[in-house]
């Protein structure tokens, strides 16, 4: 079951920096992501979200696009458009990554100068993810984490 994941961190950069180190695990097979955003807001207060491409999105074009070149081959004009089509209604019904609205929240209180990381993680290494959160100092927003987790992620964001 993927689990949720919200942070704010207490400096602006923090949430961008965490995610490399996240991706980093990700590449050594310690953690998998369903989805990803970063909300950053400036000591202006001007507020940036960067989504990033999520496993739904990515199923989604995969489908789009084989039924596109399928249908292409078969109805040359009309591939194009269905598979487009195809391929966004496939990725609404898959949708299980981090709500617009949930972001528009949390975008709308976050302090100027810090950043927010949203997380669903598909399946994780605790003591990896912690190890390369603990350099960060933040606040849990949000989780579905066991409680045990929870705690030792509080903790380590102290």
């Amino acid at each position: 079951m993927n689990q949720l994941l919200v942070v704010a961190f207490d400096h602006f950069d923090d949430a961008r920096t965490a995610m490399t180190r996240l991706r980093s695990l990700e590449r050594e097979g310690k953690i998998r992501f369903e989805d990803t955003a970063i909300v950053e807001r400036d000591p202006d207060g001007t507020a940036h979200v960067k989504n990033e491409i999520s496993g739904t999105t990515e199923t989604a074009a995969v489908i789009g696009a084989l039924v596109g070149g399928l249908v292409t081959f078969v109805f040359p004009p009309a591939g194009i458009a269905i598979g487009a089509a195809l391929g966004a209604a496939v990725g609404r019904v898959l949708d299980t990554g981090v709500s617009d609205e949930f972001v528009d929240e949390v975008k709308k209180t976050l302090r100027p100068g810090r950043s927010a990381l949203f997380l669903v993680v598909k399946e994780s290494d605790a003591d990896a993810t912690l190890a390369a959160l603990r350099p960060f100092q933040g606040d849990v927003i949000q989780t579905t984490l066991p409680s045990e987790i929870e705690e030792a992620l509080r903790q380590a964001l102290d």
